[in-house]
């Protein structure tokens, strides 16, 4: 077994899968002044990302409630059934939703009414669906990060000349020095996504729960490779341009949950109009551009880390289309109906009704 794994281990880090002919991983030990992206310095990211959990359940706490209330969200405390392991047997299960044939089989069971029994499935799958005010602590939480986010990193980056010229991305690579800057960027975002796939199972609950979780692991699978290939100059571009649409998404999500509907519908545009330009426009012809294209004229043998990188990049910009289809659709209905409907619709839950009632954007 550790044979095994030390050959895993070889072909995993073999130089021509990360850097151009004639390098080797010795290439990158610091010295003059150059510092180099090590692969072990990702360990510090589980760390970083139970300070930002902390960080999380203080600014939920005692930030995103208080202003929840300010907006006039109110904490709604759901009645729990009495216990009943037979019931809730089944529930868990078998069905949430049984028949009238089988609620009346199970009263008979419990030796109780059948109201009682739906009743107590009724209250039971109103335990299941999370309340407003827990929607909008999560949305203030990301809202805050992508908002964070997107500040430091425009400051990181607005005097770097590859803010300006794409082609300076490349300029002495891969021997180009990891500004502490960069460190903490990365850090911080790798830590973020971390911590969003620790608390998965407590978050509210998805029905695109497993896309979630793809998702969230891609993010830190090209994160963490981009890291270790030392491509952070475009990788800090890639987080920076994804970054400054999402906290305008999350700030619509706020405003949905207090229904305050014109203000959502302001800021649901404002994400569309910066969504289309970041990710339909930027992405593609700036950072693909550069990924794609640019590498060409600096090595003639591309190592396997260009297809792979590039291969996850082109998927990720064919959901970008596909989100900018569906906004695009939403968008189209609300001009073409004059303003007569909102793109928000009510996220308070129906009691009884075993969901929630939000738009389909509001899972993006």
């Amino acid at each position: 077994m550790a044979y095994i794994l030390k050959t895993l281990n070889s072909w995993f880090w073999w130089e021509n899968i990360w850097m151009p002919i004639n390098c080797t991983w010795a290439d990158f030990v610091d010295h003059d002044g150059l510092v180099f992206p090590k692969p072990h310095q990702l360990y510090a990211t589980i760390p970083y990302a139970f300070v930002l959990l902390i960080i999380r359940f203080f600014s939920e706490r005692y930030v995103a409630i208080p202003l929840a209330k300010a907006l006039g969200i109110k904490n709604v405390r759901r009645v729990k059934p009495q216990p009943n392991p037979v019931l809730e047997s089944y529930f868990r299960e078998c069905s949430r939703h049984p028949s009238q044939s089988e609620i009346q089989g199970l009263a008979k069971k419990c030796n109780c009414t059948v109201h009682l029994v739906e009743k107590w499935f009724r209250r039971r799958r109103n335990l299941e669906i999370p309340t407003v005010l827990r929607k909008f602590q999560e949305a203030f939480w990301r809202f805050s990060f992508y908002l964070t986010s997107s500040i430091v990193g425009f400051l990181f980056l607005y005097d770097k000349p590859w803010f300006y010229d794409i082609w300076q991305t490349w300029v002495g690579y891969p021997f180009q020095t990891l500004l502490p800057s960069q460190y903490w960027y990365y850090m911080a975002e790798i830590g973020f996504y971390w911590s969003l796939l620790f608390t998965l199972g407590i978050d509210n609950k998805r029905k695109d729960f497993m896309a979630h979780v793809v998702h969230h692991l891609a993010a830190i699978g090209l994160m963490s490779g981009s890291w270790c290939g030392n491509y952070v100059r475009l990788g800090t571009l890639v987080i920076f341009v994804h970054d400054t649409a999402d906290f305008w998404l999350e700030a619509a999500k706020m405003f949905n949950y207090a229904r305050w509907e014109k203000t959502c519908n302001m800021l649901f545009i404002i994400f569309s109009i910066a969504f289309f330009i970041t990710r339909i426009i930027l992405f593609p012809f700036w950072i693909l551009r550069a990924t794609l294209y640019q590498p060409t004229y600096y090595s003639t043998t591309p190592v396997i880390a260009y297809f792979l990188f590039n291969g996850m990049l082109l998927i990720l910009q064919g959901l970008h289309l596909y989100w900018g289809y569906l906004i695009f659709k939403i968008l189209k209905r609300f001009v073409f109906l004059k303003g007569e409907t909102s793109l928000c619709l009510p996220a308070e839950e129906k009691e009884g009704s075993g969901r929630a009632l939000h738009p389909h954007w509001l899972g993006f």
